[in-house]
């Protein structure tokens, strides 16, 4: 009896499994499925679920504008300058929370979390504002600062949760030799936290790399555009609806998120599930 009750548990869950997948993953498939189709194909009553005649077609047409690589450049540049900004300081506010005792400490960190309760458009409307008034509105930094502002309080708590797991021991016996506060967290901290650093580091390009609101309201110069508003506007229109190389730059635009994701997964999963965090 307990023998079938367990491969009935395990059967529900490979179902359940396999449902799930089939629901996340089929967007993607029908993304890929239609960046190789011909317009003939796309543009029917009943589509197939794989191209009949597969062609490069729709990626030679992508690949061949001008505009393209420019914002994937710009991307490159917002998303990883937050990212390289948004894990610095986030690293020096989360050590700042994990190893000192000061007056506020858990009502600053507090503040700083009860910040990612706003929805997004809700911090955008202090944003703009604040960014027209130093005049970096629609600018590659002020779009970069944005993206921190948004990305900082996660990057700093999931520091803070793996900093607080390191042996005190370590921080006394670098005190002992005369290391500074500084010298402890670059040559002690920091060594030892590499999948932290890198989960906050792909958390902040995946956000800033997808993100299409603020991008659409930050920029408003063609030439500073990154790739989710360039293609959205340049594909897709009132007068325009290229589905085919819609797909095949979306796909051409997330090869460096795989590509990320790809070479540090090893290091997001341990940054990821790095224990229980003690207060």
């Amino acid at each position: 009896m307990i023998d079938f009750a367990s491969r009935t548990a395990r059967a529900i869950f490979a179902l359940t499994f396999v449902a799930m997948a089939a629901f996340l993953g089929f967007p993607v498939f029908w993304m890929v499925s239609t960046a190789f189709k011909p317009g003939a194909e796309i543009f029917v009553r009943f589509p197939t679920l794989l191209p009949s005649a597969p062609t490069l077609e729709n990626f030679r047409g992508v690949l061949g504008q001008g505009e393209l690589p420019l914002w994937l450049t710009n991307s490159l540049l917002t998303a990883g300058g937050a990212a390289l900004l948004t894990t610095a300081l986030a690293t020096l506010a989360a050590h700042s929370f994990a190893r000192f005792r000061y007056r506020g400490r858990k009502a600053m960190m507090a503040l700083m979390i009860s910040a990612q309760m706003f929805p997004f458009a809700v911090l955008l409307i202090s944003l703009y504002p604040l960014l027209q008034a130093v005049g970096l509105l629609d600018s590659r930094l002020g779009l970069t600062i944005a993206y921190i502002v948004f990305a900082l309080p996660t990057g700093t708590y999931m520091l803070f949760s793996y900093f607080v797991r390191l042996p005190e021991e370590l921080m006394e016996a670098a005190r002992i030799d005369g290391a500074s506060e500084l010298a402890i967290l670059w040559r002690v901290v920091l060594p030892v936290s590499v999948p932290g650093l890198v989960t906050v580091a792909l958390y902040s390009f995946m956000w800033a790399w997808n993100d299409l609101l603020y991008a659409m309201t930050l920029i408003t110069s063609p030439g500073l555009r990154t790739v989710g508003p360039g293609l959205l506007m340049s594909q897709l229109g009132e007068m325009r609806q290229d589905w085919g190389a819609a797909m095949a730059a979306s796909l051409v635009a997330s090869l460096p998120v795989v590509v990320a994701f790809a070479l540090v997964q090893r290091w997001f999963v341990q940054g990821l599930t790095a224990g229980a965090v003690k207060g």
